[in-house]
């Protein structure tokens, strides 16, 4: 914003201190003087014979140092409150720098105002964790559109070749050509869904409505039934009514996400996806939980981070475009929700969502 020229803060401050120093001055010299006159009398009669001062003897007296003493206080406050207020904005001017390095895309700055606590060391930890908070979510966004790219381009650059393969041999089965394209393009389809889901999340473009998260794990199962069977694994639903207000079709979402990650990333046979679902004080809870390998906790903490695959990138029929819970976490976040990720001891994953009760 353009704006016009004024005094700086330290000016202002050191003419208030100066102004407070010159009136305190003046006050104490109009008692002094009060007091003096209540003992000086005035000139006597012209039949009288006074031999001691008068009252306008004092004022002579009085005027000239009571002069010079305000002009001291008036240099003296000025000159003591420049020191003062300069001392006392240097933590400012600190933070104004690093507001001005992060203004030109320097997020990694920090102020570090040393020192016991105070409004402006407050200041500069709340500034300090603002920062860090932009610079993790720079790093991710960028993270994030360099994996886009790459699994945008990946079917891409699979159908060109094809395409190519095709053309360059017009004897080829077109048959299990167009299969293979069917299924790329379906990948595809599915990568740029997600995608649009994730900003629609982000966006909270959505009309809260009183929802059940019990009936959604109940619907969730029942679709993700048949792939359960498929690779062996046992799905136990257990809880009671989970009322919460939001968006039903994200958060179907969500709970669908949760049960088909839990399924894909299990053991390869006789696993198990335990779904439960509980009301308590204020919040509406989902948990699923599954059996699998044995998970580090650095790797559990990157797993809600956009196209991460558990410890592989393997690309099977049912692997997923690698956004499960990155759009689980986004859907959490714009329900004012909490979600949490936990490496089971026995191996597997636990994931829990907490959202605010309905009325809440």
């Amino acid at each position: 914003m353009d704006r016009d020229p004024g005094l700086s803060v330290r000016l202002k401050l050191t003419l208030s201190y100066a102004g407070f120093l010159m009136v305190a001055g003046g006050l104490l010299l109009a008692v002094v003087w009060v007091f003096l006159l209540r003992y000086v009398p005035t000139l006597p009669a012209p039949d009288q014979v006074w031999r001691g001062p008068n009252r306008d003897d004092l004022v002579r007296a009085f005027t000239p140092p009571a002069i010079w003493a305000l002009v001291f206080l008036l240099g003296f406050g000025l000159l003591g409150g420049w020191i003062l207020a300069g001392r006392m904005l240097a933590p400012l001017r600190r933070i104004t720098a690093a507001t001005r390095s992060a203004s030109q895309g320097v997020l990694s700055h920090r102020i570090d105002l040393e020192g016991k606590t105070d409004e402006f060391r407050e200041l500069a930890d709340s500034f300090d964790a603002m920062l860090a908070r932009i610079e993790a979510q720079v790093a991710e966004q960028r993270r994030f559109a360099a994996n886009a790219s790459h699994e945008l381009r990946t079917p891409l650059a699979i159908t060109q070749t094809l395409l190519d393969v095709a053309q360059n041999d017009p004897d080829r089965d077109t048959g299990e050509l167009v299969d293979r394209l069917r299924t790329i393009n379906a990948r595809a389809i599915d990568l740029t869904e997600a995608l649009l889901l994730l900003s629609r999340a982000d966006q909270r473009t959505f009309a809260h409505d009183p929802v059940d998260l019990s009936l959604l794990a109940e619907e969730a199962v029942e679709t993700l039934l048949p792939l359960a069977e498929k690779r062996d694994i046992t799905i136990e639903t257990t809880g009671g009514v989970a009322a919460t207000d939001g968006s039903s079709a994200l958060l179907l979402q969500l709970t669908t996400n949760l049960v088909h990650n839990a399924i894909v990333h299990n053991v390869p046979h006789g696993g198990t996806v335990r779904v439960d679902t509980a009301a308590g004080p204020g919040a509406a809870t989902l948990t699923v939980e599954n059996t699998g390998e044995v998970l580090s906790p650095q790797l559990v903490s990157t797993l809600t981070e956009p196209f991460r695959r558990g410890s592989e990138r393997i690309r099977t029929d049912h692997a997923g475009v690698g956004l499960g819970l990155a759009i689980v976490k986004s859907i959490t976040q714009a329900h004012d929700g909490t979600l949490e990720v936990a490496a089971r001891p026995g191996g597997g994953l636990r994931v829990t969502v907490r959202l605010p009760a309905a009325g809440s």
